[in-house]
């Protein structure tokens, strides 16, 4: 039987389970009665105290010290276990379990069993993030699970490669790091939002929608998605009426609503996190409605209580509203080993295959390179996923690599097929939608592989 780490994350699910992990997390805390003002405050004073002699690194993103000359493969997080992402923590942290697990009961990395990894909290603040990151590094480990945010992987990369460790996160969407200086220590095994934009705009384009506004966070995610999906849409022959963004962590959303509202649309796209609720409220107390035009969304507000969030009493009023999100394989097997390795997670498993397909990609990429050092193996990270003999399993791909063959790893999320800047370079999209009841569906899958549409 297999038992729960204890390191296991404390977080438990947000009352506002907003899927929101992509990207986002600017360093301030948003307004809003649903997140915990003093949590991460709380938080930042802890990871200070704790890391105020452990450190060289400074607050604007200085190169830590230490990191990057494991003699074993050892691994760290920086992972949400509070602030306002802390329910997404929970399914990365026992993700990366499970897989040190499964990797140790294969045999291990390189001849030894890779030890617990030395925890981190993002925090949903830059300032806490820096810190977590520096005292991982300062354990020299090998590599960086995290971070879950694209802005706290944004606020700790340049420390993190800059120390000759590798970073992977599960999570990251922005398209920001495909082009990123990172050294070839930066990969994710979730796809880019330049792969989920044109899935939302076909979606859109397919619905009968041909005039279309925007409204999304002024961060590297929402600027991101907004332009990608921007771009497809006008390639498809439709108008971007309003290409807007907006502040998340403003009090009042009513200019880029009305920004939506006076433009004349017929559809509009919602990119946004928690505050997404009060924009989405303030859409339909204006009129733009699911039910009379067309009213899409994205990852970040992928939750089946978002329809109560919205309208308690009424959750009927977002039925026709539809949205994309990243998805991964269906994978009964991986889903009942986490829940055996982790029972308290029940449903919560969002990115948790892609964060084991991250360990999993790095021990393997060890394990071809023959070296703990991520500046050694980082060479193989994007041969281990493609052009090579299948194999969907650490142990079954370790055999492999021991008999000096090509490997091909296939993960949980998924076949990875990354592309030479250490990401997927095809995805599989969710299209969800919300019922008459306002209850969340998952409608269809779609593949999205520019490489194959050239």
């Amino acid at each position: 039987m297999r038992r729960t780490r204890h390191f296991r994350a404390a977080a438990t699910l947000s009352a506002v389970a907003l899927l929101a992990a992509c990207g986002g997390g600017d360093g301030e805390e948003p307004a809003g009665e649903d997140v915990d003002q003093g949590q991460t405050e709380d938080a930042g004073d802890a990871e200070d105290t704790e890391t105020e002699d452990e450190s060289t690194a400074t607050e604007d993103g200085g190169e830590a010290a230490g990191g990057g000359s494991a003699d074993e493969f050892s691994l760290g997080y920086v992972l949400p276990e509070t602030g306002q992402l802390a329910f997404l923590g929970p399914p990365q942290i026992s993700a990366l379990g499970l897989a040190i697990e499964d990797i140790n009961a294969a045999g291990g990395v390189l001849g030894n069993e890779v030890p617990e990894p030395v925890p981190g909290d993002e925090a949903a603040q830059d300032t806490v993030a820096q810190a977590s990151a520096d005292r991982v590094l300062n354990q020299d480990v090998s590599a960086i699970v995290g971070a879950a945010a694209s802005g706290m992987s944004l606020a700790i990369i340049d420390r993190v490669t800059g120390a000759g460790v590798m970073q992977c996160s599960g999570s990251n969407t922005a398209p920001t790091f495909t082009d990123y200086e990172d050294n070839g220590l930066y990969i994710r095994t979730a796809p880019s939002d330049a792969l989920q934009g044109p899935v939302l705009a076909n979606l859109i384009i397919n619905d009968g929608w041909s005039n279309v506004a925007i409204l999304a966070r002024a961060d590297d995610y929402g600027q991101g998605l907004a332009d990608a999906t921007a771009e497809a849409l006008e390639n498809a022959g439709a108008t971007v009426a309003v290409n807007e963004t907006y502040d998340p962590n403003a009090t009042d959303f009513n200019a880029p609503v009305q920004s939506a509202v006076n433009s004349g649309a017929d559809a509009v796209v919602v990119i946004a996190f928690e505050e997404g609720t009060q924009i989405i409220q303030g859409l339909i107390e204006n009129g733009m409605t699911p039910a009379d035009m067309g009213f899409y969304g994205a990852d970040g507000v992928r939750s089946p209580d978002l329809a109560t969030l919205v309208n308690e009493s009424d959750p009927s009023v977002l039925a026709g509203m539809k949205g994309t999100a990243p998805a991964s394989a269906d994978n009964p097997d991986f889903l009942d080993a986490l829940a055996e390795f982790d029972p308290e997670l029940g449903d919560n498993t969002q990115f948790a295959p892609q964060v084991y397909d991250c360990v999993v990609t790095m021990a393997l990429a060890a394990e071809a390179a023959g070296s703990a050092d991520a500046e050694v193996f980082k060479e193989e990270v994007v041969n281990v996923t493609k052009d090579g003999e299948k194999c969907t399993s650490y142990e079954q791909c370790l055999e492999l690599v021991s008999n000096g063959e090509d490997i091909d790893y296939d993960g949980v999320s998924g076949p990875l097929d990354f592309v030479e800047a250490g990401e997927p370079g095809r995805a599989t999209i969710e299209v969800y939608g919300f019922n008459e009841e306002g209850e969340l569906e998952s409608l269809e899958t779609v593949e999205s592989n520019p490489q194959e549409d050239m």
